[in-house]
């Protein structure tokens, strides 16, 4: 496996600053550095957590076109998660191939799995991130649509999003965008009421246009991204388990999604469509919550993309994104 490795030293989220303490004038705090909770076997190298990531997937990951480092959600959320740990930080870039990479032992664990894809050849996290297929809108007083309602939407040709769009309110409903960026286009210049895409990308590429939109409806039943590890390793699932609820405890998430999306991300209060509630659990097939996007992120901020996934970690220069094929 060809993986780009990224060595990160993970530290906590907010900097270490040299602090001059009141009445000891040239003395620093420098935080105690933290006991590693994990060793060998339960992680594959002493001191450090080897976590896998999907650069095709932005703004989960991807890479900055600058330097070719490995950023997004998943990367920050890792760094948390080993610092939390003591731990040190390798991302690995894994491609889709996740089962292979902790089958072989490639690294410890993988982020950035869809819920509805986890075929049970390893064990997975709580959902850390939620996801779903959300309608988009600039009017805060949207509401759901009906079909036969008129309303008209867009979202990128051939995504699971466009279709299901079509299912729910037919195909004359829908303006097929080449990209998410000229589907979100056409809702700001009111071509459209509402743009189809999965929560998470639709977040990221507004934030990162700068554009205010709002969660009106969702398309599919809420789903979310979950961590993988080994289904032998119990001391490492133990461990993941426990970081992720410090993390949702401690506020870290909310810091992470606030820097990528522009917002937290909370789905459990946004009203389903009439499908959306008479549908299943989410499958990354249109008939429930799957993620519909796996795209890459372009550093260029002019919506053209190139052969290498980017993306923008500071979430203000990035192009598109691509939705999955339906």
């Amino acid at each position: 496996m060809n993986g780009k490795l990224l060595k990160i030293a993970a530290v906590a989220c907010a900097a270490v600053f040299a602090v001059a303490l009141a009445g000891c004038a040239g003395d620093k705090y420098v935080p105690e550095e933290k006991q590693a909770q994990l060793e060998p076997p339960a992680i594959g190298e002493t001191d450090t957590l080897r976590v896998g990531v999907d650069t095709g997937k932005a703004p989960l990951a991807g890479i900055m076109e600058s330097n070719r480092a490995i950023v997004g959600l998943d990367v920050d959320i890792a760094a948390a998660i080993a610092d939390d740990l003591g731990l040190k930080l390798t991302i690995i870039d894994v491609g889709s191939d996740a089962a292979s990479a902790l089958a072989d032992g490639t690294v410890d664990i993988v982020m950035g799995v869809n819920q509805s894809d986890a075929d049970g050849s390893f064990w997975v996290s709580q959902t850390y991130l939620p996801t779903g297929i959300a309608l988009f809108s600039t009017d805060p007083n949207a509401g759901v649509p009906v079909a036969d309602s008129g309303a008209t939407f867009a979202a990128q040709i051939s995504s699971t999003s466009a279709w299901a769009v079509s299912n729910e309110f037919g195909a004359g409903s829908l303006e097929a965008a080449s990209t998410l960026l000229d589907a979100f286009d056409s809702l700001k210049n009111g071509q459209v009421n509402y743009v189809a895409a999965d929560a998470v990308i639709g977040l990221y590429t507004a934030h990162s246009q700068d554009m205010q939109v709002y969660l009106s409806a969702m398309l599919s039943r809420v789903g979310g991204y979950v961590i993988g590890a080994s289904s032998s390793n119990a001391e490492l699932q133990t461990a993941i388990s426990q970081s992720v609820q410090n993390m949702v405890n401690g506020g870290v998430l909310n810091v992470i999604e606030r820097k990528w999306l522009g917002t937290t991300l909370d789905l459990s209060s946004v009203p389903l469509t009439a499908a959306a509630q008479g549908s299943g659990s989410g499958t990354s097939n249109g008939d429930g919550s799957g993620a519909d996007d796996s795209g890459s992120g372009d550093g260029n901020g002019d919506g053209t993309g190139s052969s290498d996934e980017q993306l923008d970690e500071n979430g203000d220069g990035t192009g598109d994104v691509a939705e999955q094929d339906a």
